[in-house]
C-alpha cells in the first residue's frame, strides 16, 4: 500500500494533508474532498487569499468544482452567484413569491411549492462570503466538507462517521432542489452529516453526469470520520466493507458467481 498507514495511526494529530491523503487514497476518490468556510466578517473575508474567483456569475456546485477537479482555492460573494436558490439557502435573500413560482415544475401546486422552499435549510442571515478548496491544502479549517462520491464510498464514508463519532444512525435531509447549497446548509447549521442526490441544478452544472451523490460532514468532525478510517485499515488492511473486512478496493462485488444468487425456472 502507497500511504503509510501504521504511521497515520501512530500519530497523534493529522494535518489536513494527510487526512485528505487518507481518504482520497483508501475510499479511491475520484475528486478531492472540499473544505468550505462562510465568512460573516466583511474584514476577515477581505483579507483571505485565495487563487480564484469566478469570472463570469456561477452556482455554487461550479465553484466547488474548480476546488474538488481544479485543486484551487476559490472565493465569492453574492455579486459572483448565478442561483437565486443559493442565494436564499446562504441567507442572502429572504424566499419570496417568484421564487415559489420556480418551483411549480417539481410540485404542480403552488402552496406546496412554497412548503418546499420554506423547508429548506438557511444559514444565518448576513453571510459577507465564502471559499472552497481542497481539504488538502489547508487553507483553513473548514465549516463543511464536501464530497462528490459514488454509493459505495458514500456508504464507507458514513459508516466511519458513526464509527468515529459514535453515533448509531443517520439521517439525512432531501429537499426538491438547492442539493449542494442546502446541503451545506443543513450541515453548517445541524453539525450532522448529510447525503443528497443532485438537484436538476447540480446534475448540469457541476460535472456530476455519473450517478455521483453528495455528502457534508461538519469540519470539526473530519477529524474523528478519518481518524477511524486509519484505525480500520491498520486493523484490518484494506478500508472495504463489504464482505470480509480489510479487502482494499471499497465496494468490491463479492456477489459475481455467488451460489447463493441463482434462479431456477418457475413451475
Amino acid at each position: 500500500m502507497l500511504l503509510d498507514v501504521k504511521a497515520l495511526a501512530e500519530k497523534e494529530n493529522l494535518n489536513y494533508e494527510e487526512m485528505a491523503d487518507a481518504m482520497e487514497y483508501l475510499y479511491k476518490l475520484s475528486y478531492h474532498p472540499v473544505a468550505v468556510k462562510f465568512f460573516w466578517d466583511q474584514e476577515e473575508f477581505d483579507n483571505f487569499k485565495a487563487d480564484k474567483v469566478p469570472g463570469p456569475k456561477m452556482t455554487v456546485c461550479q465553484i466547488a468544482l474548480a476546488s474538488r477537479m481544479n485543486d484551487y482555492i476559490v472565493k465569492a460573494t453574492e455579486d459572483n452567484l448565478m442561483c437565486g436558490n443559493a442565494k436564499t439557502c446562504f441567507g442572502m435573500r429572504e424566499p419570496s413569491d417568484p421564487e415559489v413560482d420556480e418551483h411549480l415544475k417539481y410540485t404542480i401546486d403552488w402552496d406546496m411549492a412554497k412548503e418546499c422552499l420554506l423547508a429548506k435549510s438557511r444559514l444565518p442571515e448576513g453571510m459577507k462570503g465564502f471559499v472552497t478548496a481542497p481539504l488538502g491544502k489547508g487553507a483553513f479549517d473548514p465549516d463543511v466538507v464536501f464530497l462528490v462520491v459514488n454509493a459505495l464510498q458514500a456508504y464507507h464514508i458514513l459508516n466511519d462517521y458513526i464509527g468515529g463519532k459514535r453515533v448509531p444512525a443517520l439521517e439525512f435531509k432531501h429537499t426538491i432542489n438547492s442539493a449542494v447549497c442546502g446541503g451545506m446548509a443543513y450541515c453548517y447549521n445541524e453539525q450532522k452529516p448529510n447525503m443528497n442526490t443532485m438537484c436538476a441544478g447540480s446534475y448540469t452544472s457541476g460535472k456530476t453526469e455519473t450517478g455521483e451523490v453528495n455528502v457534508y460532514i461538519p469540519g470539526k468532525h473530519i477529524d474523528a470520520l478519518v481518524r477511524q478510517l486509519i484505525r480500520r485499515v491498520d486493523k484490518f488492511g484494506g478500508p472495504s466493507m463489504v464482505g470480509s473486512p480489510g479487502q482494499e478496493f471499497p465496494g468490491l462485488h463479492v456477489c459475481k458467481a455467488c451460489p447463493m444468487v441463482r434462479f431456477k425456472d418457475a413451475e
